[in-house]
């Protein structure tokens, strides 16, 4: 799974890497974090229309924008449902009713520096060791483009002229881990190479098209030891990357 992840990266170098047209205005407040976790808001990119000043939609755009992580589907009663949605599997993310409906259009990319897995202790190691967290992220400093899904959700609670009665909920997609991944733990985020960009996140391209684009090859990682610091949700901070 992908339970903790890294976002550190300035806005703008996001915009630079990712030939980004515009980011949202939300987006530009949202901190750096070196500790996200489920149910943070979060940076994804995606392809929508332009929403042009008279209410019309223009161009598709690629625009990164800020998600509640922890999809909530739309037919959803309450939002509670995304703490246990951070996650969708790639084997079966057309087929979940949480997922089929985002994966047809609704596709996104979740960039991060890094992400977290925790290594359990050595047999023999004793009733109070501790699983290590190990810190996974591309050797040459740069972004990972975790391929994730992103959906619309209503709050019936609200009046239907609120606008914050909105919720923009987004899932990173995982596979099976493979190589030294597949020693820390047996499931990693799906990690898209630039090739791949265009037909995950354009919603005319069909799911299944779409789908095809997931079975890429992944970056090689480099497989960090971190201090336990990283354990606590809410620390936060660049020492939490810190090689122990």
């Amino acid at each position: 799974m992908c339970g903790r992840y890294a976002s550190f990266r300035e806005a703008q170098d996001l915009a630079d890497e990712f030939a980004l047209a515009s980011i949202a205005d939300d987006v530009r407040l949202l901190p750096a974090s070196w500790n996200v976790a489920p149910t943070d808001p979060i940076r994804i990119i995606v392809e929508r229309p332009e929403r042009l000043a008279d209410g019309s939609h223009g161009a598709i755009q690629r625009t990164l924008r800020a998600a509640r992580w922890g999809l909530v589907p739309s037919w959803a009663k309450d939002r509670s449902i995304g703490a246990k949605m951070i996650n969708a599997r790639m084997e079966t993310v057309l087929t979940k009713p949480a997922f089929r409906r985002a994966a047809a259009s609704r596709r996104a990319l979740v960039p991060a520096d890094g992400y977290y897995e925790w290594l359990p202790p050595e047999p023999g190691a004793g009733p109070r060791a501790r699983k290590q967290p190990i810190y996974l992220h591309p050797g040459d400093g740069g972004s990972l483009a975790l391929a994730g899904l992103y959906e619309f959700w209503t709050d019936p609670a609200k009046a239907a002229d609120d606008p914050s009665r909105w919720l923009v909920t987004a899932t990173i997609i995982t596979t099976t881990a493979v190589d030294e991944m597949g020693r820390v733990h047996d499931r990693q985020p799906v990690m898209l190479l630039p090739d791949r960009w265009d037909a995950w996140l354009d919603p005319a391209v069909g799911a299944e098209e779409a789908a095809a684009q997931l079975a890429s090859n992944a970056p090689r990682l480099e497989l960090t030891p971190v201090s336990t610091a990283v354990n606590t949700v809410g620390t936060n901070g660049p020492e939490l990357i810190l090689p122990l």
